[in-house]
């Protein structure tokens, strides 16, 4: 049901924006569906908002653990078109509760799927699918691992309406970003269910060196009807994965909301251990005081994902998420303080990610994507072989973990470093915990090659390069373009206060596990135990 055509108010010629949103004047079926929050407890009731043309619809809902498995389902529910304000990406849809459903005190936390199903006028179904979270109510935490999913990166992504943080139908000209985005609307197609064969956003393999760039995600987005950002955010192509791999290899898992963080940050207390999953972006002040203080305290972070980039500010008891990002200096409500919803190595929040999390998106980025790096080794060059995440993997020095799976790709999180006596060292140029190794280390690049393709026609451009030149060198130039344009993807483990970190930085990593490599598995498992302390 993706709406493959721009808005009204876009510039024709800007054929990437397209989006899902209801049609002006429906002439066909339609259903969409969108919950009052990401994140509930047992117990707690949901209000399910529908629109639909058809009237009567059905409304299943299932938990996606190893395997699928339906725990409810109620059909003939009353079917009612409600209009959609052209901002709803913004604002938020506000159509009314079609349907409530208190939650039964006994269902486990995760994720549970919903999908609501209408016949169509010839007959066949027509399905749209919405997620929502469940955390736990038990006090027995000290054998479990705590997933926190990435729903603030979710919301960045999310197109429905018109709008995300990346491409849109807000500003003057109906054509700019949303530095405001509302929760209170449907998921994109591909955030909650994908065919096995969809594209993952990094190359699948080695292109062949006369072949030009191509983005694979994409162009099966646009010609399959998905969300174009699928690939990027969502957790058909993150979490779920992880789940299925650590509840088959034996591991306990509950989830919670990244918004729970700031919101309800009591969901973490008593967990040994938080795991965090592949493409995790965006984080507001709050989250992070959260994780910081957790870790402190003798908690402990498994990090499998990359791209710790941007703060946000989270509004309207939690419906609403703030990032200006490259706009936020001249446009953001509180540019002035260190809230501020920019890169957070912006001097005046001067608050890395490094501190939190060992590593700094902006100095790493793409690998193994578009033109980036797209003839790089795939995985982790290991140069700390002896340290006890790599036990069992029989890696030495110089291997590479994760090259056959393509681990190391899409975006990945680095530091500046040195190289002394053939080991790696933080450089002691930017703030990084004290104790931190670096135990593996490949390059990533913010410059696309083009490989046959004119620039325009390039999906990346100079944006990128230029806002992380004059972040980290205060200044724009073909000299600081030129040093913002090296990056690097790193593993690196360190301990703070009374816990430990563990930070693969990749947004891939968890290809290592969809694709059962058993190396990619083993380092996964190593710190999953140790940090349960089995």
């Amino acid at each position: 049901m993706s709406q493959q055509l721009p808005h009204e108010n876009v510039n024709p010629a800007i054929l990437s924006n397209y989006y899902e949103a209801p049609l002006a004047y429906p002439a066909g079926d339609e259903i969409w569906c969108y919950s009052d929050r990401p994140c509930y407890s047992p117990g707690d009731t949901i209000a399910f908002h529908v629109s639909t043309t058809a009237s009567s619809y059905s409304l299943e809902i299932a938990r996606d653990a190893l395997e699928l498995e339906t725990l409810f389902t109620r059909e003939r529910l009353s079917g009612q078109r409600h209009q959609t304000p052209p901002d709803a990406s913004v604002i938020g849809c506000g159509w009314p509760v079609s349907y409530e459903f208190q939650i039964p005190i006994d269902w486990h936390s995760g994720a549970y799927r919903v999908t609501c199903r209408i016949e169509r006028n010839d007959g066949k179904s027509l399905e749209q699918h919405h997620l929502f979270l469940l955390r736990s109510n038990s006090s027995d935490r000290q054998q479990r691992l705590l997933l926190v999913s990435s729903t603030g990166t979710w919301c960045a992504y999310n197109n429905w309406g018109g709008s995300n943080h990346y491409e849109g139908i807000t500003g003057q000209e109906g054509r700019d970003f949303s530095p405001i985005l509302s929760l209170e609307r449907p998921l994109p197609r591909g955030f909650v269910v994908l065919p096995g064969d969809a594209p993952r956003a990094a190359l699948a393999a080695i292109p062949g060196h006369d072949e030009p760039v191509s983005y694979p995600h994409m162009e099966w987005a646009y010609a399959n009807g998905y969300c174009k950002k699928y690939a990027s955010a969502g957790w058909a192509s993150y979490e779920t994965h992880f789940v299925k791999w650590a509840l088959a290899a034996g591991f306990e898992v509950d989830v919670i909301s990244q918004y729970d963080l700031q919101l309800r940050p009591q969901s973490i207390e008593n967990y040994p251990c938080l795991v965090f999953i592949g493409h995790d972006e965006y984080w507001s002040w709050e989250m992070r005081d959260t994780v910081d203080d957790y870790v402190e305290a003798g908690g402990k972070i498994a990090r499998f994902a990359g791209n710790f980039m941007w703060q946000t500010r989270l509004e309207d008891q939690g419906r609403r998420q703030v990032c200006y990002k490259s706009r936020a200096r001249t446009e953001d409500p509180q540019r002035d303080t260190d809230r501020i919803t920019t890169s957070w190595e912006y001097p005046q929040i001067n608050r890395p990610g490094a501190l939190t999390f060992g590593l700094n998106a902006i100095r790493g980025v793409y690998a193994g994507w578009g033109g980036c790096v797209a003839f790089g080794a795939g995985g982790f060059p290991v140069y700390r072989p002896e340290h006890w995440a790599f036990d069992g993997t029989g890696l030495g020095y110089g291997d590479v973990l994760g090259a056959q799976s393509r681990v190391f790709a899409y975006e990945v999180d680095g530091l500046d470093y040195v190289i002394r006596a053939g080991l790696p060292y933080p450089s002691g140029e930017e703030q990084v915990p004290d104790e931190l190794e670096i135990l593996a280390l490949g390059l990533a690049s913010n410059v696309e090659v083009a490989r046959g393709l004119e620039p325009p026609a390039l999906f990346l451009g100079s944006e990128d390069c230029e806002f992380h030149a004059e972040i980290l060198y205060g200044e724009v130039s073909p000299e600081t373009i030129s040093l913002a344009g090296r990056g690097s993807g790193m593993i690196v483990s360190f301990r703070k206060g009374k816990g430990e970190v563990f930070h693969a930085g990749s947004v891939e990593w968890v290809a290592g596990l969809l694709r059962r490599d058993p190396q990619v598995e083993r380092v996964t498992a190593n710190v999953l135990s140790r940090f349960l302390n089995r």
